[in-house]
């Protein structure tokens, strides 16, 4: 059985009445890149401030490490590093000299800095006053302001908003590398199904407060099933034929389609078409989108 580090328990939130998180059970692993995806306005900032203790449950429970949140706060989030919505800084101070400010909070060792700018390449900028920094450079000092307690699980709402796609490419890297190379768990939100897809291990889908999707990316990826599109001559005849030999095929007026159907299938549709002389110009093979299954489930609410 699997050590979960992050469980929620039927966590739910309600606002003047109205669950805007219902009922959600979050299962993340050691070693995991969790993608918590969904439309904006679905619920993943009011789940994740209560993952970090910023806003209490009205109902449920959250367990990070094994221990209860609600319990032992102080304790589970020394082990926690966080990014919320946008990074704050002191524009006027450079990288170091914000670094510094947190770090006497968290007492933890000076090398600390040199060793968190280095792994959010900021070395050779660590000098210059943030207020000159690119947003992508903001949103790395904020990657290493939530490094320097050196966390086991680090939580980034939305990192990548707001970015160029040369930012985009510098925070998803950034992140990937991080359990291979440090060992953290990490939770990312985000509204774009094409980031996720990218970097992330395990998913979970929410909308409209509820999470409905959870799994490995590839058990998710496996619901794009494929749809087989066959051109041939007297398309309605050919229908008509491969109906009668028990096959599940389709008419659309223009070609034949099979969805699901496994190679040996293929195969044997090929052969009852030819030897029946009709010709077969082209079999091509149709994947579903990963981003139309989204928007399936989401209920047309998906990412952009």
């Amino acid at each position: 059985m699997k050590e979960w580090i992050l469980q929620t328990e039927r966590l739910t939130k309600k606002i003047g009445g109205t669950a805007v998180v219902n009922d959600v059970n979050i299962r993340m692993g050691k070693g995991d890149i969790y993608g918590f995806l969904g439309p904006n306005g679905a619920g993943k900032t009011t789940t994740i401030r209560m993952l970090l203790g910023l806003t209490r449950p009205t109902e449920g429970s959250v367990r990070i490490f094994g221990k209860e949140l609600r319990k032992e706060r102080i304790a589970v989030l020394r082990k926690v590093g966080s990014l919320v919505e946008y990074p704050s800084y002191y524009g006027h101070l450079n990288a170091i000299d914000n670094l510094e400010v947190v770090r006497r909070l968290l007492e933890v060792p000076k090398s600390r800095i040199d060793e968190v700018l280095a792994i959010v390449r900021l070395t050779k900028d660590a000098k210059r006053a943030v207020k000159g920094y690119s947003l992508g450079m903001k949103q790395r000092l904020g990657i290493a302001t939530a490094l320097l307690g050196n966390p086991e699980l680090l939580i980034l709402d939305e990192p990548t908003n707001g970015l160029d796609p040369a930012g985009i490419l510098e925070i998803r890297e950034l992140i990937k590398s991080l359990p291979k190379e440090r060992g953290v768990a990490i939770l990312v939100s985000s509204h774009l199904l094409s980031e996720i897809e990218q970097m992330a291990t395990r998913v979970g889908i929410i909308t409209k407060g509820r999470l409905i999707f959870q799994d490995g990316i590839e058990v998710l990826r496996q619901q794009a099933r494929s749809r087989i599109r066959l051109g041939v001559s007297e398309p309605e005849a050919a229908w008509q034929l491969l109906l009668a030999k028990g096959h599940r095929v389709d008419w659309d007026r223009r070609q034949l389609s099979a969805e699901g159907a496994t190679d040996d299938q293929i195969a044997a549709m090929v052969a009852e078409l030819v030897s029946s002389r009709f010709a077969v110009y082209r079999v091509e093979e149709e994947k579903a989108s990963l981003e139309s299954i989204f928007l399936d489930m989401t209920g047309g609410e998906g990412s952009l």
